[in-house]
């Protein structure tokens, strides 16, 4: 069984942010940084070299494959600012239709800048995101 390749790590959140390029992204992942662990409750966290998580659960699916990962998390990436939220299917299109500018695929919203989006719409897709991993992952 091939081993997952983003774990929580003890890096540091503070000098990978630091380490953003763009001045106006650097900025924003600090805001996003604040707004996640203000809604979430939990702090923040390293996943692999990039990717800022919060919190965690474990996971196994019908196939024996299993792991741990975080109940939110993003990646100030260079192209775009990439959010791991979960949305159910339910409400995924509703709360993304109120966003703002986004684009999205199956399991990434990408944001240009902070900016483009309604902080209270990401806020309440924050807590959607921990209802529902907790609801599918009751054990954790």
């Amino acid at each position: 069984m091939a081993k997952n390749k983003t774990t929580e790590t003890e890096g540091s959140v503070v000098d990978f942010i630091n380490a953003v390029n763009d001045v106006v992204k650097r900025n924003d992942a600090f805001e996003i940084t604040k707004i996640i662990q203000e809604t979430s409750g939990f702090e923040p966290k390293m996943w692999g070299p990039a990717i800022i998580g919060f919190g965690s659960y474990h996971y196994k699916y019908a196939s024996g494959h299993e792991g741990d990962a975080p109940l939110v998390a993003f990646s100030p990436r260079k192209a775009a600012i990439s959010l791991y939220i979960y949305t159910s299917p339910e409400n995924r299109d509703e709360f993304l239709s109120k966003l703002g500018k986004h684009k999205a695929s199956k399991g990434c919203i990408y944001i240009k800048k902070l900016s483009d989006i309604d902080i209270d719409v990401l806020k309440k897709m924050v807590s959607l995101s921990l209802e529902n991993l907790k609801k599918l992952y009751p054990s954790n």
